[in-house]
């Protein structure tokens, strides 16, 4: 992965010690609040509350029930004005109640998918963790093998159930695929879910046994009927919406008639294939692409070539 890829990867960006070491502390959420400086950023859901200049919103440990379920994130590398290097945060994943009592404008709470672009590379970082560990906690709350619930360990990186049965947290492995054909157009699809005139990359996720480049080739062959070949890593941006890593692709199209690329008609209701000249006269206006926050977007522009000024 190039650097100046990479930067165009918000969710991927990261300025924090995960400190794993710290999460084996005994007692640790006890320590945590006792230390005045330890930061907490509370989670309604997954989303989360910004101070007036876009920066992430921390209140104290008072501001935290005991007993609410919390995720040591770990510690600051660099000073900032709201907090020094060596500034410890965590993540309180807070009840309906406690939210109102914190910030009672339901608007105020928002999520990450709309301003991850905004937020600094620690903030980032910090949001991207705590968001992927809300969802993982908000399903794991009890024993797969037993039914029996599961309580909260080493820091908010592990449930054990009453047998010692641990679980620890997982990520979906998902690629997703800037295919181009001899003309160099790029090949977009319509999800079912989406608007008609919303386009994106093709992706999926691995399957068990299944390599990185394989899953390329199965999936855009699944979804559009287009062969490809040379599948080349671009880079990576996790994508905690629920808990997916996004391994990013580019890969050629096998020599032959492009108009035989056709949806799959159940996830892709339509796929074309787009030239730049198309792209700037159409983006925005008839032609929505994906969002700055993702990782499709950074994938179109490095083939486009340079930013697209849009959303």
């Amino acid at each position: 992965m190039t650097v100046e890829f990479a930067a165009r990867l918000p969710l991927s960006r990261n300025e924090l010690d995960r400190d794993a070491e710290f999460r084996t502390t005994p007692d640790i959420d006890h320590v945590l609040r006792e230390d005045p400086s330890t930061r907490y950023l509370p989670l309604r859901g997954a989303e989360m509350l910004r101070n007036a200049d876009g920066t992430l919103r921390f209140v104290s440990a008072a501001d935290v029930p005991a007993g609410t379920v919390t995720l040591y994130l770990g510690r600051a590398i660099a000073d900032a004005a709201d907090a020094p290097a060596g500034t410890r945060f965590v993540a309180a994943f807070v009840d309906a109640d406690t939210a109102r009592g914190i910030e009672p404008d339901d608007a105020a709470w928002e999520s990450l998918r709309m301003f991850g672009t905004e937020l600094s590379a620690r903030d980032q970082g910090l949001a991207v963790e705590a968001v992927a560990m809300a969802n993982w906690h908000a399903v794991h709350g009890f024993s797969p093998r037993t039914g029996s619930p599961a309580e909260v360990t080493t820091g908010g990186w592990v449930r054990r159930d009453p047998e010692g049965h641990e679980l620890f947290p997982r990520t979906d492995a998902a690629i997703i695929v800037g295919v181009t054909d001899a003309d160099d157009r790029i090949l977009l699809g319509s999800n079912a879910a989406w608007d008609a005139d919303r386009y994106s990359l093709l992706a999926g996720f691995v399957e068990p046994g299944e390599s990185l480049e394989d899953a390329v080739r199965r999936e855009v062959w699944e979804e559009s009927g287009v062969r490809v070949e040379e599948p080349e890593y671009l880079g990576s941006q996790p994508w905690p919406f629920p808990a997916s890593l996004m391994l990013g692709f580019r890969a050629r199209a096998v020599d032959g008639d492009p108009t035989t690329a056709r949806p799959d008609g159940v996830e892709i209701l339509d796929v074309r294939w787009f030239s730049r000249e198309e792209i700037r006269e159409r983006a925005g206006d008839t032609l929505l692409l994906p969002g700055r926050t993702s990782i499709a977007r950074a994938i179109i522009e490095e083939w486009y070539g340079g930013p697209l000024d849009l959303p």
